[in-house]
């Protein structure tokens, strides 16, 4: 069996490399081969969401780096080991950028997979997976959360077999991974775990006098995720609230834009992120900034609020659900106060970065629920479940999105020249 081992630990994490020397030890006694990647020494950009690796050149990322050897071994594995730090129940940055780039490993069209819409196939074969994480200290609500994420992403990627282990320092490493090894030998897949929900507070705390909006999206001013969390923004000013917006991508990647940030978030007494799915969670750059201001927030002794606006391109706003209970971790482990989520299914569709306000009747149910939202968060009270079921709510029928979202894909690809090649399978293995 053909493995490869993507080792996402952070520097100065000493875990992945003694769980990949074990693995290595016991994959070469089963006789089954092995190679090692340890992404923080590779060049990997993040994640453009222009999805030209579906309508420009199919199969491939726009941008050559080593994301697309990655993306070839992973498509030519029998096994594939992810090995991260569990990071608020997620993913760790440095894995995670490289997940993120697996969608070139898809197709954009549209299946229906235990009743719910996910991207068909480009292969024919996948590679089974191990999903190892490890933790300081024990936590259950970060384990069920990074459970969850691994049977997801075990769905969109069509892993046939796939297990998730979390590394339990009291016992023998070795009989840990031979243990989830034999599982996968015998494909037997980790059962799927429940999703459990962030703890959220209904208790009236003081009104809010300053929101920070952190948009998580490469599109930066021309996202949806811009379009609503501005539109939340503007509600909150139309109430005297003062607002300050911070963009992920263009802040986080320098030293002195970083440090203006965390001057404006320690200076708020809320604070909303808003960013699209990628791959069943948060984009990178959105986990690595999350990151700092968690190592931030252990020196800062404020009392915060956090709030958290998701959008995806599945029409069934649910798919968000994961990326959040990881927003609600963040929070806790970073000693804010959880005041709830907002889930938006298929927005890119019909807001694609356009403001709210010009949406006309379209985009009435959405801004009703941000209006909602709005008026409990500046109270200091949590979303209200109306305003989440409002913007939840599907504003197309599963099948009509499919055949429409198809045509478009289609019509994207034939600017590019590239209507014919769609489907095409540039990783496939040499027979």
């Amino acid at each position: 069996m053909k493995t490869l081992i993507l080792d996402g630990s952070l520097v100065n994490d000493s875990v992945g490399t003694q769980v990949t020397s074990a693995l290595q030890a016991d994959l070469a006694a089963r006789n089954w081969t092995s190679e090692t990647i340890i992404l923080r020494e590779q060049k990997i950009g993040n994640c453009a969401g222009d999805f030209f690796c579906w309508i420009r050149k199919p199969g491939l990322c726009n941008t050559n780096d080593d994301n697309r050897i990655i993306a070839e071994k992973i498509v030519q594995s029998d096994l594939v080991v992810y090995l991260t730090p569990v990071t608020f129940g997620g993913y760790s940055s440095e894995l995670k950028r490289a997940v993120d780039h697996q969608i070139q490993n898809i197709s954009p069209f549209f299946a229906t997979v235990n009743g719910e819409t996910h991207h068909q196939k480009r292969y024919s074969k996948y590679p089974s997976v191990i999903t190892v994480g490890w933790m300081n200290q024990p936590n259950a609500q970060s384990e069920s959360v990074f459970r969850h994420l691994v049977h997801r992403n075990a769905i969109n990627m069509y892993s046939p077999t796939s297990v998730c282990g979390l590394v339990n320092r009291e016992a023998k490493l070795e009989d840990q991974l031979t243990e989830w090894l034999d599982q996968v030998e015998g494909g037997t897949s980790t059962p799927a775990p429940d999703l459990p929900s962030p703890n959220l507070t209904h208790a009236d705390s003081a009104p809010v006098r300053r929101v920070a909006l952190l948009v998580g999206s490469p599109r930066t001013k021309k996202s949806t995720s811009a379009s609503l969390g501005g539109y939340l923004m503007e509600q909150l000013a139309a109430r005297g609230i003062e607002t300050e917006t911070i963009q992920i991508y263009t802040t986080f990647n320098s030293a002195e834009r970083t440090r203006l940030a965390f001057e404006k978030l320690d200076q708020a007494d809320l604070v909303v992120l808003a960013f699209p799915l990628y791959v069943d969670s948060l984009p990178a750059p959105v986990i690595a900034a999350l990151e700092q201001i968690a190592v931030h927030r252990s020196n800062v002794k404020t009392s915060q609020r956090f709030v958290a606006i998701a959008n995806c391109g599945f029409p069934e706003a649910h798919h968000n659900e994961t990326a959040l209970a990881v927003c609600g971790e963040f929070a806790a482990q970073s000693g804010m106060t959880w005041l709830g989520s907002l889930s938006l299914g298929a927005g890119e569709g019909l807001v694609h970065g356009v403001a709210l306000n010009e949406l006309g009747g379209q985009g009435a149910s959405f801004r009703k629920s941000l209006d909602l939202a709005a008026a409990a968060l500046a109270d200091g009270k949590a979303i209200p479940p109306q305003a989440r079921s409002l913007l939840a709510k599907p504003f197309i029928p599963n099948w009509l999105y499919k055949v429409v979202g198809g045509f478009g894909w289609k019509q994207q690809a034939k600017k590019y020249g590239a209507q014919s090649i769609v489907k095409a399978r540039p990783y496939e293995r040499e027979l």
